[in-house]
């Protein structure tokens, strides 16, 4: 076996004996594709997205909600900005959703049907590369090789959403 292969297969086994000891604890998250991904310094992008979703839901737990029947349709802006952290690259997001829900379900054993439209809860979210990918300028950044990518980033997502205290489901989660 190589140095490089052994190196390997020790990381590995420490990733899974870690995921092992802290599964109990772990919390789930969203990762899209490419997050972390090297972008050239200074860029900006506009991103435009819609999603539909039909069906039951999940919520919370401690709402007399059952037998949910929704229908969701979403549409997204967001803006992104390609930054430098002292030599490491990373990024700034802003999303801002726009939501039309409409169904029925069982709110505490009787039936309920609702329609509303209105912003969602927006995320501004702030990454950070701390190996693998520099700050690169747009010049430099062609001759860029990614290899391994090691960031975390932090999202906060406020609830500004469309918000009725006195219906079961929202856009928001203004609680």
């Amino acid at each position: 076996m190589t140095t490089r292969s052994a190196r390997a297969s020790r990381a590995s086994a420490a990733a899974l004996l870690l995921g092992a000891l802290f599964a109990p604890t772990a919390q789930a998250q969203e990762l899209e594709p490419r997050a972390y991904s090297n972008l050239p310094m200074g860029l900006n992008f506009l991103a435009l997205g819609y999603a539909h979703s039909k069906g039951g839901m999940s919520t919370d737990p401690s709402l007399p909600l059952t037998d949910a029947h929704l229908q969701i349709d979403t549409g997204v802006v967001a803006y992104v900005r390609a930054v430098d952290f002292w030599g490491r690259s990373g990024k700034f997001d802003v999303i801002a959703p726009y939501s039309h829900l409409s169904g029925t379900a069982l709110v505490a054993g009787q039936p309920r049907e609702r329609a509303v439209s209105g912003p969602s809860d927006p995320r501004f979210r702030l990454s950070v590369n701390f190996y693998g990918a520099p700050a690169l300028t747009l010049d430099e950044y062609p001759a860029y090789k990614q290899d391994l990518v090691v960031g975390a980033s932090v999202q906060v997502t406020p609830p500004w959403g469309q918000y009725d205290a006195s219906k079961a489901v929202n856009l928001g989660t203004n609680r």
